[in-house]
């Protein structure tokens, strides 16, 4: 490592969101008296340019919070604005948090989302943008899905049906273009302008046994477009397919990601792009570990890879004492900071941790 930094959370979590002013964002799942939203303030060595090396103490600090009386299962922040919109169980409405002024620490609840039909529905998948307005893109299923706009809750756009398949995933790649990833892992892609249907980009490779797939996008670059950025998708398996959106008629790569023993569970599956490191991606979900991987070298031979790098302070932490070891639930890219990474898992652990670039890699 060339910089660990750790905090203890009362509870597990398993989301991680970064916020304004580079704050970050958790909230807790499954706890029967109210889950924690806390917006913390990172450690100052993340703040700066100067490398502080090895410091485990508890060197984040709280800024503020709130409780949710519902597991909170996605949250995230709606740029421009001190809002955040969150969503669980039991049902696929959403929740609008508001993250107080500086003379407050409290994050207070502000208003819900109900979506029509929502009873007895999965939880919604949620991401948000503020190009026009703060708006927010849920839904459960592919026929489900839909914006709204934040602040008035009125609905901006409703997905014409593709189906009726869980959704796994969803993303804003820009103001008007939309990417959904079913558990199946089917990519559908969306135009704001075209409401007359989703458009089928490419299924996924087909796998023996069943599976659950998860999808990570990259943001494009300035002036580019955004279809550009090639789409990761993982599956329960530990099978990585890299498609471009621009060219759908093949996979980009098709890789196996070193994972210790792929199973059937999904809960916690997670791809992500470095967001400043070209083509290096992250995965977790399996174990107690993430595994950041260059896909600068993939071809779609479907070879096991090989991560250039392996975080297991989680497996080696002992926060809480339990004999379990404990499960990485999330894990998310610093935005400016090439090999910053944070990462959650099930015994309350927060890390953020830097790598050592490998020497064939300087």
């Amino acid at each position: 490592y060339r910089d660990l930094h750790t905090f203890e959370l009362q509870a597990p979590t398993r989301l991680i969101e970064w916020a304004r002013g580079d704050r970050v964002c958790v909230a807790g799942y499954g706890q029967s008296d109210g889950n924690e939203i806390l917006q913390l303030i990172p450690p100052p060595a993340l703040l700066t340019k100067d490398t502080q090396g090895l410091c485990p103490e508890r060197d984040f600090k709280v800024e503020c919070g709130g409780f949710s009386e519902r597991p909170v299962y996605s949250l995230k922040y709606v740029p421009d604005t001190s809002l955040l919109v969150t969503s669980g169980p039991p049902d696929s409405s959403l929740q609008v948090w508001q993250v107080s002024a500086e003379d407050s620490d409290v994050i207070k609840s502000v208003s819900t989302i109900a979506t029509e039909n929502g009873s007895g529905q999965s939880w919604a998948k949620i991401d948000t943008i503020s190009a026009r307005a703060p708006w927010v893109l849920h839904g459960s299923r592919l026929d489900r899905v839909q914006i709204t706009e934040v602040e008035s809750r009125k609905n901006v756009y409703t997905a014409a049906p593709r189906g009726s398949e869980e959704l796994s995933s969803l993303a804003f790649l820009d103001c008007n273009l939309l990417l959904l990833c079913s558990a199946t892992g089917r990519l559908c892609l969306a135009d704001t302008r075209q409401p007359q249907g989703l458009t089928e980009a490419v299924p996924a490779p087909s796998v023996p046994g069943s599976e659950h797939w998860c999808m990570g996008t990259r943001h494009a670059a300035p002036g580019s477009e955004p279809s550009s950025q090639p789409v990761a998708r993982l599956s329960s398996k530990g099978l990585l397919a890299l498609t471009d959106l621009r060219k759908t008629s093949e996979f980009l790569a098709v890789a196996k990601a070193r994972v210790p023993s792929p199973g059937s569970g999904a809960e916690f599956l997670c791809v992500s792009w470095a967001p400043a490191l070209e083509g290096y991606l992250a995965v977790s979900g399996f174990d107690g570990t993430v595994h950041v991987y260059d896909t600068q070298s993939w071809d779609r031979s479907g070879r096991e890879a090989e991560p250039i790098f392996v975080h297991k302070g989680h497996i080696f932490g002992g926060v809480g004492g339990s004999r379990d070891a404990p499960l990485v639930t999330v894990h998310t890219w610093h935005l400016q900071k090439p090999r910053t990474l944070l990462s959650a898992a099930s015994d309350g652990s927060l890390h953020v941790w830097d790598w050592v670039q490998p020497c064939g890699k300087c």
